[in-house]
């Protein structure tokens, strides 16, 4: 037990409410990290196919109108992979049982790797439309996502969601609605104005740093300084092993989705022995980080 720890900053999960007859229109940090996301992410695509130099043969996969129309398929790709990914993979289920709450995004409920597998598939759907080369395709995408994840897991954090799991370090953060009750044993609980709450790793921005800031910034320094758009794949497999490894090791400090929290306290969706197992969003990473090791080898074999 510790006798102190890092209270929730007090920001509004909403930039902005209004009402205007009887309908309430809001601005959410989660939305706006969605759109600024996109649209920074937007912005360097189009510097980059501007600069020949940086590609193949001195040649720009896409002109600047392709990667326009490219965004509004990636809007679509992460908004319905990401909602289907979470239902496929978290709480199927629930879903069965009221098949309506499946449109309901406001109420929460997105999944990064469905959205990764739906940004996969509107991208390539794309490709084959306008004869653009996948791999280079995916150098462009993979350079520009660890924004979005970046500003999405502060947006997170923001919320108050997707918390991690009970800790006594002094980095823990007394996330708002949860008692001592929610800890499992004597591990994360604090004494705050005499109650007894209960501490958290503030998952999200440990996710901020390495999902985001870190990958983010070594794929730009590569791919524009480095020469690594010139190799199909190589900041495509980047991406993806990168990511892989920096999820599953923030597993480790993150809460168990609530599904799988109550029937393991470990949070295991697979339970190799009493002692090891994987949480979902590990379970979903190895193939990613397998993915990204073949794409990184076949890139230095055809360099």
């Amino acid at each position: 037990m510790i006798s102190a720890a890092l209270p929730f900053p007090d920001i509004s999960p909403e930039i902005f409410a209004f009402t205007i007859g009887g309908f309430t229109i809001a601005l959410r940090w989660y939305a706006l990290a969605y759109i600024a996301g996109l649209l920074i992410g937007w912005w360097i695509a189009i510097r980059a196919v501007r600069r020949p130099a940086l590609w193949p043969r001195d040649e720009a996969p896409m002109t600047s109108e392709q990667v326009e129309a490219l965004l509004t398929w990636i809007i679509l790709g992460v908004i319905l992979g990401g909602r289907l990914g979470y239902v496929l993979f978290y709480d199927l289920p629930t879903y069965i049982a009221d098949p309506v709450e499946i449109i309901r995004v406001w109420n929460g409920g997105m999944a990064f790797h469905g959205g990764f597998l739906g940004v996969v598939v509107a991208a390539a759907l794309f490709c084959r439309l306008e004869k653009i080369p996948m791999l280079q395709m995916g150098d462009m995408l993979a350079m520009v996502a660890p924004i979005g994840l970046l500003l999405g897991r502060l947006a997170n954090f923001t919320n108050a969601e997707l918390w991690g799991r009970p800790t006594d370090a002094s980095i823990g953060v007394i996330f708002p609605g949860f008692a001592a009750q929610d800890c499992l044993g004597p591990e994360g609980l604090s004494i705050v104005e005499d109650l007894l709450v209960c501490a958290r790793h503030p998952s999200q921005l440990y996710e901020a740093l390495l999902e985001g800031l870190l990958l983010g910034a070594i794929l730009l320094w590569l791919a524009w300084r480095r020469g690594a758009l010139k190799r199909p794949g190589l900041i495509t497999g980047l991406f993806l092993a990168g990511y892989g490894v920096a999820r599953f090791i923030v597993e480790f400090f993150r809460q168990p989705d609530l599904q799988f929290y109550e029937t393991n306290p470990n949070g295991f969706a697979l339970s190799l022995s009493p002692e090891i197992g994987l949480t979902m969003g590990q379970l979903l990473s190895l193939p990613m980080i397998l993915l990204g090791i073949f794409l990184l080898v076949n890139a230095r074999r055809s360099a």
